[in-house]
């Protein structure tokens, strides 16, 4: 009996040193954000470094960012839109799945921040 369990603990050992087979045929995607870069380096572009610090801007951005996370009907990528407030004006930047999401967050910052105070630059990402 001890000779067996000797026995089946060596081919188990054994068998867990077979090398394992690894996909190797997998393509490396491209970068699709080469046109972003492109437009985040214009200077008139709103992005995530020129947040202000002031406690107003803050705020809104803040509850701005409460109302889209709290949303469970949103996707992931909807909740982690950039959410961007400077002298109470917001610009909203990232991908979300669908135009209906598109609408949802740009309301929801909307009801927050006011009508006309609000931009809404984000953009509805192709299903690969």
């Amino acid at each position: 009996m001890k000779r067996l369990t000797i026995i089946s603990l060596l081919g188990s050992a054994l068998l867990g040193l077979a090398p394992v087979s690894m996909a190797q045929d997998s393509k490396p995607v491209a970068p699709d954000n080469s046109a972003v870069n492109v437009r985040d380096r214009n200077p008139d572009a709103m992005t995530a470094g020129q947040q202000s610090n002031a406690a107003n801007d803050e705020e809104l951005a803040r509850k701005i960012r409460r109302a889209v996370v709290k949303d469970d009907s949103l996707s992931t990528m909807a909740h982690n839109v950039k959410i961007v407030t400077a002298n109470g004006a917001v610009v909203l930047r990232g991908p979300v799945k669908t135009e209906q999401e598109k609408v949802a967050v740009a309301s929801k910052a909307q009801a927050i921040a006011g009508a006309g105070h609000v931009d809404n630059q984000l953009e509805v990402k192709a299903a690969n």
